[in-house]
């Protein structure tokens, strides 16, 4: 019979898990904070604002697939182990990443283009699927009793930390080959970079053993023959993945992914700031909150999973509009004085043929400084066709690329800093609260599901519905907020009414 192992080997077990999760989650995520710049690859010139909004709608299918791989590498990992079924999942997601770096750009293929970035991110969708409860059932089932909220919550600090590394290499390489060749084919590198990090950890998770609990029941013969069927025509087993959906990561699912990437979407797309202040308010924001993941975590293990968790999405119900507010207040230039303004640059003009032969898409920036010290450009698009019969087309002037003062700027980042402390309080309890859900089993399977199409689909659209709304006749900035607040309060509800407040004395082992 398989021994647990010591005490002292968790922090091996949680260095090798947490790893690979935070790579695959940086493959991920990659793909989400470069979307303006993929877009205008992807997609004709003068796509406009659908380019981002064709790139959004890309970026969300690889979540929704997220629940179909959940129930392919489940099973495999009820089956044959968890520590093969996580491996696997590691390769797919680095190769489908590195593959995406080597995409032409629709001037070379044409629509080729997007739907091969589309087939590679429904493979990463469905690789996810299958890293995260592995890892997360890997860990707790190392964990002692008592313990599996403080440990399972470093698993949990992964998903955010690989937004931090995907946005901390796309800034880097920016700023070391310059703005315009990163743009043009420096967006690459992040991708391609990622095929050496999935190389170190698939050798890191080559070495490691599988689960005691799952050693244990191999050996004993009670593997679950049909982890599928035991997971979802068991009325018992059914009513807790609903219950874990609905109550739980539904609306964890709109919290995390508001209070991250809806936020540097909505700064950089909506409020106009510049790509490099948007990313550094972000980077900030998440550098100081990532340890309360851990604080939460194992407060869950004293206090119970279910009001930590249900508190972060009452916070965000409550504070979103008012903070996203404050980003729209402090970036309108509409009232703009022209006593406030310091200096004005040279127009830098750049034309672009459009499909029809001799039509031009014709961009004059200027740079304008304020007596702030703060910098925004103020960008015409025009149109001229080759047909002078036809009008000049003329866009409205946009302001964008706004930099912001110091104080400005240390504001924003104290505001998503709260955003992502809800994250925290959400998502850091979140892994031993499905563990405890379900026996071992079907433990893999079971909490797969519930997590990615809660995590997946429900929060991983916030950044394409919200964007969508906002898009609608009528429709102000705010208005896409409106989805995250709606399905947030379904979840606190349910969750308030239905879910009993654990903590691990009562896992299903």
């Amino acid at each position: 019979m398989t021994s647990i192992p010591k005490q002292n080997s968790i922090f091996k077990v949680i260095g090798a898990s947490s790893l690979g999760t935070l790579i695959e989650w940086y493959d991920f995520y990659i793909f989400g904070s470069l979307a303006s710049i993929i877009g205008a690859q992807l997609f004709p010139a003068d796509a406009g604002a659908s380019a981002l909004i064709n790139t959004l709608a890309i970026f969300a299918a690889g979540f929704i697939v997220r629940p179909f791989g959940a129930l392919v590498f489940g099973r495999l990992g009820d089956l044959i182990g968890r520590k093969y079924t996580f491996l696997l999942t590691l390769v797919l997601m680095g190769g489908s990443t590195f593959l995406i770096g080597l995409i032409p750009s629709y001037s070379s293929i044409g629509y080729a283009a997007p739907i091969l970035v589309l087939i590679l991110r429904l493979i990463q969708g469905l690789a996810l699927g299958g890293e995260y409860g592995g890892a997360a059932t890997y860990v707790a089932e190392h964990a002692p009793k008592g313990r599996r909220g403080f440990f399972t919550s470093w698993i949990q600090t992964t998903a955010t930390l690989g937004l931090f590394l995907s946005l901390g290499i796309i800034v880097l390489a920016k700023n070391l080959i310059g703005a315009s060749a990163f743009a043009d084919w420096g967006w690459r590198i992040p991708f391609l970079l990622s095929i050496l990090l999935v190389g170190v950890s698939i050798y890191i998770r080559l070495k490691m053993h599988e689960s005691p609990m799952f050693a244990k029941l191999k050996t004993e013969g009670k593997i679950s023959k049909n982890p599928l069927k035991e997971s979802f025509s068991k009325k018992a087993n059914f009513k807790m993945v609903l219950l874990a959906l609905f109550g739980a990561t539904m609306g964890q699912g709109v919290i995390w992914y508001t209070g991250q990437f809806y936020a540097q979407s909505f700064i950089e797309n909506t409020c106009k700031v510049d790509f490099n202040d948007s990313r550094y308010i972000l980077l900030w924001a998440i550098a100081f909150a990532t340890p309360f993941f851990v604080v939460f975590g194992s407060w869950s293990d004293r206090v119970g999973r279910k009001w930590i968790m249900l508190g972060g999405m009452l916070l965000g119900i409550v504070f979103y509009r008012p903070i996203y507010q404050v980003f729209l207040d402090k970036t309108d230039l509409s009232q703009l004085q022209p006593t406030a303004i310091k200096d004005v640059a040279q127009p830098v003009i750049t034309k672009t043929a459009l499909h029809t032969a001799g039509d031009t898409l014709v961009n004059t920036s200027t740079k304008i400084t304020l007596l702030n010290g703060s910098t925004f450009n103020k960008l015409q698009v025009d149109t001229v066709y080759a047909n002078s019969n036809k009008p000049i087309g003329h866009a409205k002037e946009i302001m964008k690329d706004k930099t912001l003062t110091s104080g400005t700027f240390w504001l924003f980042v104290a505001l998503v800093f709260f955003q992502v402390i809800l994250v925290t309080m959400v998502y850091g309890p979140i892994a031993a609260f499905l563990v405890e859900l379900f026996p071992t089993q079907i433990r893999y399977t079971s909490m797969s599901l519930p997590y990615h199409v809660g995590n997946g689909v429900f929060g991983g659209l916030v950044p394409f519905i919200a964007t969508l709304i906002a898009s609608f006749a009528g429709a102000t900035p705010l208005s896409g907020l409106w989805y995250p607040i709606g399905i947030a309060t379904l979840s606190f509800i349910i969750g308030a009414v239905y879910l009993a407040n654990q903590t691990d004395e009562n896992i299903n082992d």
